[in-house]
């Protein structure tokens, strides 16, 4: 078999193949190799596909030491022995940086240790996109559809850190009243994605009474055995058009309801703990108050408030207070409040945010 008959069948592989040889230097890679990592033609050095930043060779800079994608590749020179691990690495596109998961097999080819071959598992990482995505358009579609419900028109903001998120808003109606409802769990990524998912799902629609509801919540809560590590905190609301009525119930969830009334602010707290092991039969109880039309309704999570600039300086309930006040609708407060979180964020947001708002 001549070499290019080697390279072509080495190019049709759907894994990414590599040659290096003992000196950590890459002499070698096929197709897929070179479309997972945007690999030109021309070829780069290992530093230049990694987009680690290091102008030295490779393994003689102060972040190779952190490198797993070398260290692997060290310890086949070094042993004379298969190296399997999955990596975490960041890989630089055209007009992008991504970060991949990526398992790898490194062994060497001769018995003087001369020549390696890494095999990096390609499909691996699609599969996980894969799974990502779906889990990302499931939890889409669980969000609330409409901009209206009852005659209330109704607005929010949903931006997960991740691609599937810990927070969830939601709205619907019974017997003429208008809910609204926004959780945040414990934790990130899709753990606090079935979660939250656990909540859309077993937060009782029928029963009319909110405490009850998140009552009902709590027992089902309890079946999943989760530790103490795990917890929901949540806010609803019902509102009641035929006599302006407002009724609420909390579970831990530290933001405040807030209603933007002709006289300012009305912050909302009611003291609960989270759904949770902590205290497994807590009563929570619903709670009302009158409000007038033309008022706001506005639920948001802690990741709103708690939101962080390049100063290490919190957004705060008196921002959004703020922008509450200089807002005519609820779709109005949305828009003004993604804005000045993304100003003052820089874009980029620690945790999920997400906020929910009613015109009454």
């Amino acid at each position: 078999m001549t070499l290019k008959t080697c390279k072509n069948v080495l190019n049709a592989m759907p894994e990414g193949v590599f040659t290096f040889d003992n000196k950590l230097c890459v002499k070698f890679m096929n197709t897929a190799f070179r479309r997972a990592f945007s690999v030109g033609k021309d070829g780069k050095k290992l530093p230049q596909i990694l987009a680690c930043g290091e102008t030295t060779a490779c393994g003689t800079g102060e972040k190779c030491a952190y490198c797993a994608f070398h260290r692997a590749m060290v310890r086949a020179v070094e042993t004379g022995t298969e190296q399997t691990e999955t990596m975490h690495t960041s890989v630089k596109r055209a007009d992008r940086t991504d970060q991949l998961s990526v398992r790898i097999r490194v062994f060497p080819v001769d018995n003087k240790g001369k020549l390696f071959v890494g095999l990096t598992d390609v499909s691996f990482q699609s599969a996980m996109e894969r799974e990502m995505l779906s889990a990302r358009q499931i939890q889409q579609r669980l969000l609330p559809a409409g901009k209206s419900a009852g005659g209330i028109a109704y607005a929010y903001i949903y931006l997960p850190h991740f691609d599937v998120g810990g927070d969830m808003p939601d709205v619907y109606e019974l017997n003429g009243d208008v809910y609204g409802v926004i959780c945040d769990v414990s934790g990130k990524g899709v753990s606090a994605g079935l979660l939250s998912a656990f909540v859309k799902a077993g937060f009782d629609k029928k029963q009319p009474d909110l405490g009850k509801a998140i009552c009902a919540l709590n027992t089902k809560f309890q079946e999943l055995n989760q530790d103490e590590r795990a917890y929901i905190t949540l806010a609803s609301v019902r509102i009641q058009p035929k006599t302006k009525t407002l009724k609420y119930a909390l579970a831990g969830h530290n933001a405040p309801i807030l209603l933007k009334t002709a006289d300012g602010i009305h912050e909302i707290e009611q003291p609960a703990p989270p759904v949770s092991t902590w205290q497994p039969d807590f009563a929570y109880q619903e709670k009302q108050m009158p409000y007038e039309t033309g008022n706001i309704l506005a639920l948001l999570t802690d990741g709103v408030t708690e939101c962080v600039n390049s100063k290490g300086e919190m957004f705060g309930i008196e921002r959004v207070e703020s922008v509450l006040m200089q807002s005519h609708s609820a779709d109005d407060f949305v828009a003004k409040l993604k804005a000045g979180l993304s100003v003052f964020a820089g874009g980029t947001f620690s945790d999920d945010v997400t906020a929910l708002a009613f015109d009454l």
